[in-house]
């Protein structure tokens, strides 16, 4: 089994045909056949199904593609090293809390390891961070999720060996102007809010699935945007917002907007990544600089 044999395997597992498999890796056709001809002979194994619509995976094609992936990474990250030149440490973030999270994760993952390059990614949409990491483009993402297993929230997770790590607990908060007619109310239920206007963001998003679980469909859904918009609607009198506590907390405090004693679900800041690459020597270094306390953020939270 040869890497060059594996590179091609993932081509036709992409184009699904020998000829655009061909045109992609700049080969020919019977190149392409042989190389394939060649692995499952190695194998022992068919690993296609070949039809008049393409090639299909066999169960023992599905079982290669993972490894072949995993081999073909590594391979890369030895090829890097040996020539001196490591690759950049890949990071995903909500950008709910890029700003206010990351730094702490990169001050302590800069003083284990000084000459770590690290790229950010920041995103709003949480799927597109989750199939990232799934693919290998991300090394980790940090997100905000629920319950004992990925996607407790209520989101899909990609068909992928995915782990993740608990940082810590993110108090949500539902605000509403100082003039809310439950503003001074000692205890908020589901019954008091029937009726009101919940600024949300996206269905995607992690505040909107929160929401799901503790309005049900008693108030009336209003699309604002990001946590910024939700919180100065909601300032404004235009709704109601669930919210991370940690974005409105000056807010609150100022007066600006008013927190409703509701009680509102903790979420939690998680780590994620694919556990079939946990052992390359950068990533461990993340997770032990993201599971680090955080004084600083420890004050906040």
């Amino acid at each position: 089994m040869e890497l060059r044999q594996l590179r091609t395997f993932e081509a036709v597992v992409a184009h699904r045909t020998v000829t655009e498999a061909a045109n992609a890796l700049g080969l020919a056709p019977s190149s392409v056949s042989e190389q394939v001809r060649a692995l499952e002979r190695s194998l022992d194994v068919p690993l296609f199904e070949r039809g008049p619509k393409g090639m299909r995976l066999t169960p023992a094609g599905e079982r290669l593609r993972e490894w072949a992936g995993r081999l073909l990474r590594q391979a890369e990250e030895a090829r890097l090293d040996v020539a001196g030149t490591r690759p950049p440490l890949r990071l995903g973030a909500l950008e709910t809390i890029a700003a206010t999270h990351v730094p702490g994760v990169l001050a302590r993952l800069a003083e284990r390891r000084p000459g770590l390059r690290v790229e950010v990614r920041a995103d709003a949409a949480r799927d597109q961070l989750l199939d990232a990491v799934a693919a290998g483009d991300l090394e980790a993402a940090l997100l905000l999720d629920s319950g004992p297993g990925l996607g407790g929230l209520g989101f899909a997770t990609p068909p992928a060996p995915l782990d993740f790590l608990d940082l810590e607990p993110v108090p949500l908060a539902l605000v509403a102007a100082p003039g809310h007619r439950l503003a001074d109310a000692a205890r908020v239920g589901r019954a008091d809010l029937r009726g009101e206007r919940l600024l949300v963001n996206v269905p995607a998003c992690s505040f909107w699935l929160a929401g799901e679980r503790l309005f049900g469909d008693g108030v009336e859904r209003v699309r604002a945007g990001s946590v910024t918009v939700m919180s100065s609607w909601a300032e404004r009198g235009l709704g109601v917002a669930l919210v991370p506590e940690f974005a409105v907390r000056d807010r609150i405090a100022a007066g600006a907007l008013a927190r409703l004693a509701v009680d509102a679900p903790d979420l939690s800041l998680r780590l994620v990544w694919r556990a079939d690459r946990e052992s390359r020597p950068d990533l461990r270094a993340m997770l032990y600089a993201a599971g680090s306390p955080d004084p600083e953020v420890a004050s906040r939270a």
